[in-house]
């Protein structure tokens, strides 16, 4: 038995094999039982630890036999390499993301499903101190999107605040501030002053400013 999620008392605990037949079972019923792989149909809380990571092995083995092209075994490829990031396996993560967005790009997969590989790529690499190689995938996926979605977009915006915040974990905080400066309002007017994503761009400008000694008065307004 694990305890899997944020589910009180008995139904907070499972067996790993009986939450895999439920996820493969949802798959067969819906389109959006894939969630299901990853996330508590009780609570809806995301499984974390070593609960997703052998979620990930499990989803795994249970598409593997499918052919490249098919979509359940793409997408199980994906539920690996976050559940081994998920269990701070982040070599054998980075192994399997890499594998997925080579696979993703021959098979001339969509962009998005491209970018979000990228995404997680990047994610991996910031875990395992190599920034560098984390910023040039950032800077990649906002310029990707911003073409392809433009800036309003919530997948631009998202990527823009991921993007400074590796601006900043290299001390580049003029560079972060610059960006954030031009898109900040954009997200007050589209998501609101009060939203998640709002609020997360406005912390990383914070750090910016913070953590830059060379910062002035000037940078507040």
């Amino acid at each position: 038995l694990v305890r899997m999620c944020a589910c009180r008392g008995t139904a907070g605990f499972a067996h790993v094999s009986c939450l895999a037949r439920q996820a493969q079972v949802a798959v067969e019923r819906a389109h959006r039982g894939w969630m299901r792989w990853d996330t508590c149909g009780l609570c809806e809380q995301k499984y974390h630890g070593v609960v997703a990571c052998a979620l990930g092995w499990a989803c795994w083995k249970t598409y593997l036999g499918r052919r490249e092209e098919d979509e359940a075994r793409n997408f199980a490829m994906t539920v690996l390499g976050n559940g081994l990031y998920a269990a701070n396996y982040y070599e054998d993560a980075l192994s399997v993301q890499k594998a997925e967005l080579s696979m993703r790009q021959r098979l001339g997969d969509a962009e998005d499903n491209i970018l979000a590989v990228q995404t997680n790529l990047a994610n991996t690499y910031r875990s395992l101190g190599r920034l560098e190689e984390a910023l040039r995938l950032r800077q990649e996926v906002y310029s990707r999107y911003l073409k392809l979605n433009g800036k309003e977009h919530g997948s631009t915006l998202l990527a823009t605040n991921n993007y400074a915040v590796s601006l900043n974990l290299l001390e580049r905080f003029e560079e972060a501030r610059s960006l954030l400066r031009r898109t900040i309002s954009v997200a007050r007017r589209v998501l609101g002053e009060s939203h998640d994503l709002t609020l997360n761009m406005r912390k990383t400008y914070a750090i910016a400013l913070y953590c830059d000694k060379g910062a002035t008065l000037d940078d507040l307004r």
